[in-house]
């Protein structure tokens, strides 16, 4: 696992605005550029209109780097405590978004905040991926 990866995860973890559930999550991204971009779960009173923490940071890749490689994910880590003792992965929607702008190759390291867990690849996680036409 990237090292510098997990460790903005977890920070950014922190900042969440989770007061409904109380579970924050903190979510990194590398990119083909070498960019990184950090995202934490943003909660709503008017549930489910709030939004995860990969989709803070796909917001904030897509939202400072032009097409091209600083938009190719290559590498995520998602920090979050665990449930029932087991390891806190993407949700579905996350995982689409995600898959969206990866590689099926993509390695996804979901830990918890003491860094107990585990990787999968993209493929892993989302074997059936929707799409539209043939991604790049």
């Amino acid at each position: 696992m990237n090292n510098e990866l997990f460790e903005a995860a977890k920070a950014v973890r922190l900042r969440a605005h989770n007061r409904y559930s109380n579970f924050a999550v903190g979510a990194a991204i590398r990119t083909a550029a070498d960019t990184t971009h950090i995202g934490c779960n943003v909660e709503n009173a008017a549930f489910p209109e709030g939004w995860c923490a990969e989709t803070t940071a796909i917001g904030n890749m897509v939202t400072t780097e032009p097409p091209g490689p600083g938009r190719r994910i290559v590498e995520v880590c998602v920090v979050a405590d665990t449930i029932d003792g087991r390891t806190t992965t993407p949700c579905g929607g996350c995982r689409q978004r995600l898959a969206e702008f990866a590689a099926p190759e993509t390695l996804v390291h979901c830990y918890d905040p003491a860094g107990n867990g585990r990787t999968w690849r993209m493929d892993e996680l989302i074997p059936a991926l929707f799409v539209l036409k043939d991604r790049p």
